[in-house]
């Protein structure tokens, strides 16, 4: 019995949902967002989007949660949009933009350039005494979400100093230096 999608999804103003055959469109003030399901069923009554299954089968019950959180987030994110930080941990680390480019000075020879896509918009903000932070945001939470880990993955932070490349409030586990 899966918990979450016997949950209805409610569709606030000014947000349409489509459905098309086994193709779900979610439109909104923010933009437009497509996504094509399987094994389940997906009804719009009254300002709600159910998502119900046709058995209990093992991959149908997989299913159900998994298209009811993806329609949710849909559903979240052209109405309200999606939004992640990355702070950047490190003497001499800096961040900026033009447009859609992001320039990252992380520690290394050269300084890498980011080509980050059309849908995501990037925000770079440097404060005197503070990290400085890059904002991502976009309609599209897997899109924001993978851009996100990009960017990560060109600095991990590191377990002994904590320097790196990490999202604004993760926790970094933190080890001892070796003992003399």
């Amino acid at each position: 019995m899966s918990r979450i999608g016997n949950n209805p999804v409610r569709i606030p103003e000014g947000v349409t949902v489509d459905i098309q055959g086994q193709e779900i469109t979610v439109k909104g003030k923010l933009g437009e967002l497509k996504q094509a399901f399987d094994a389940v069923e997906i009804k719009v009554e009254d300002s709600n989007v159910y998502v119900t299954r046709p058995s209990d089968s093992k991959e149908h019950k997989a299913k159900h949660g998994l298209y009811r959180s993806l329609v949710n987030n849909m559903v979240k994110g052209v109405s309200e949009g999606w939004s992640k930080e990355l702070e950047l941990v490190g003497v001499g680390y800096r961040a900026s933009n033009q447009g859609q480019t992001l320039d990252l000075a992380v520690g290394f020879s050269h300084n890498i350039i980011f080509e980050i896509a059309p849908e995501v918009k990037v925000e770079t903000v440097s404060e005197k005494g503070k990290n400085p932070i890059v904002k991502l945001t976009s309609h599209d939470r897997q899109l924001v979400g993978q851009v996100a880990a990009k960017i990560r993955a060109f600095r991990k932070p590191e377990p002994y100093k904590g320097k790196g490349i990490k999202f604004v409030g993760e926790q970094i586990r933190r080890k001892a230096g070796k003992s003399a």
